[in-house]
């Protein structure tokens, strides 16, 4: 309620593997607003299969009057490892789910799919027509990207550091740059407080604990040290806490947006200024989430749109 308060469009929830699920979260925010949008982020169609990710979708938009948006991704490859599966071809395997469950969604027999020749004629969707809904692909690297931008109503676009977004756009490609509805989301973490220094020690430790999953050819481009990240992120992961937080240096820091509202507009405004158009703020946020998004929807929300 405290995101629909504070004048944001959508909030969205992870669905990492072996975690609590994402979905429960989406449920019951889309009980307690009337206006703004939600969103998973992401499921997976290795751990979920695509007719239940279509069942789910379909009581979702009955349950909010049509106000959910569907993310879809190749899954973590960190948790799928854990399990006995083929995770060959995360583009191919995605696009697939994808399909698939558009299919489904729109009351369309899967088996008229390409290579689907198999399903019954009996496997379609069965109940009311579902809600007109915007699928998203979670995406990093440059095929899912590409893939993203080729079947997908858009992309959320993990910009780490948030200057790789003109790389993003690059690799999402012709395909959605004609099509003027298609959204690309830059998903950036963001760290806000009235004092500017806390808000950056509080970026620290997300760097530190997540840095070295990153993509290296992404560093790179930022002037950023993949070995570094890693060698951070190990320490970290090995308990060495305070040890790690002193080696981020300020070329890390580089990987989210952090200070206070100032710095937080400023730092926003330049990637407006070269054409972004959804920003989608993700943790640490802040010491109290809720206040943060209090402080963005109140001061760092009015001024991009007034600017912008």
């Amino acid at each position: 309620m405290a995101a629909e308060e504070a004048g944001f469009d959508q909030i969205w929830t992870g669905n990492d593997q072996f975690k609590r699920s994402g979905i429960v979260p989406v449920a019951l925010a889309l009980d307690a607003t009337s206006r703004i949008r939600v969103g998973s982020s992401v499921l997976n169609t290795v751990t979920l299969h695509p007719i239940e990710i279509a069942s789910l979708v379909a009581n979702l938009q009955d349950l909010s009057g049509g106000r959910y948006l569907l993310g879809l991704g190749a899954g973590s490859e960190v948790y799928l490892r854990w399990i006995d599966a083929d995770l060959a071809s995360p583009v191919e395997r995605t696009r697939r789910g994808l399909r698939i469950v558009r299919a489904l969604l729109e009351g369309r027999k899967v088996n008229e799919l390409p290579g689907e020749e198999r399903w019954s004629d009996n496997a379609r969707l069965i109940g009311p027509p579902v809600a007109s809904t915007p699928i998203y692909v979670g995406a990093m690297g440059p095929r899912m990207l590409a893939m993203a931008g080729r079947e997908a109503d858009g992309v959320l676009a993990l910009c780490l550091p948030p200057s790789h977004v003109a790389w993003v756009r690059d690799q999402v490609g012709s395909g959605a740059a004609e099509d003027s509805d298609f959204d690309l989301a830059c998903c950036v973490w963001v760290s806000i407080d009235e004092d500017a220094h806390a808000a950056r020690e509080r970026l620290r430790p997300k760097i530190a604990a997540a840095g070295g999953h990153l993509s290296s050819d992404a560093l790179l481009r930022a002037g950023i040290d993949p070995e570094r990240c890693a060698h951070v992120q190990s320490m970290w992961d090995a308990g060495n806490e305070a040890e790690a937080l002193a080696s981020v240096d300020e070329s890390m820091m580089q990987l989210g947006i952090a200070g206070d509202t100032d710095l937080v507009i400023e730092q926003c405004s330049r990637l407006l200024g070269i054409g972004v158009r959804h920003l989608s703020f993700g943790q640490p946020l802040g010491e109290s989430p809720i206040e943060a998004v209090q402080l963005l929807g109140s001061r760092v929300l009015p001024a991009l749109r007034e600017r912008f």
